[in-house]
């Protein structure tokens, strides 16, 4: 199960409050995992360059067909414009034929709680 760490990208203002979003993602069937991780890869390194995002990182339950992301943002005004921008917009246009089931959570958070844990993302997933 291939977790990458927390990637710091920008660092809020000290007492600044950021948006957290919070993904669960599921394909259809084992022979789309790869691809599947190779695009959420791209979208990775996309979120590292986009404005507004604080701090990024994946988890690839693989033999699951699970994929979790987890990000902070400055607003959800810089999540939208991250999730129109290419290669997003057009990566889950394709991919969306491959999904089972999604789940995107956003809450606000002090950046001094920066990162967020798994264990928070995956309750808020649960509840959401």
């Amino acid at each position: 199960m291939p977790t990458l760490p927390w990637i710091p990208v920008h660092a809020p203002g000290p007492g600044a409050e950021v948006t957290v979003m919070a993904s669960r993602l599921e394909v259809r069937s084992l022979r789309h995992v790869p691809g599947f991780f190779v695009a959420s890869l791209s979208l990775l390194r996309q979120a590292r360059r986009s404005d507004g995002a604080h701090g990024v990182t994946l988890k690839a339950q693989l033999l699951g067909r699970t994929f979790w992301t987890l990000s902070a943002w400055r607003d959800e005004k810089a999540i939208r414009a991250y999730a129109a921008a290419e290669p997003h917009r057009s990566t889950m246009r394709a991919k969306r034929a491959v999904m089972r089931d999604s789940t995107f959570v956003f809450w606000r958070a002090k950046a001094a709680d920066l990162p967020v844990t798994w264990e928070e993302a995956r309750r808020r997933i649960a509840e959401g």
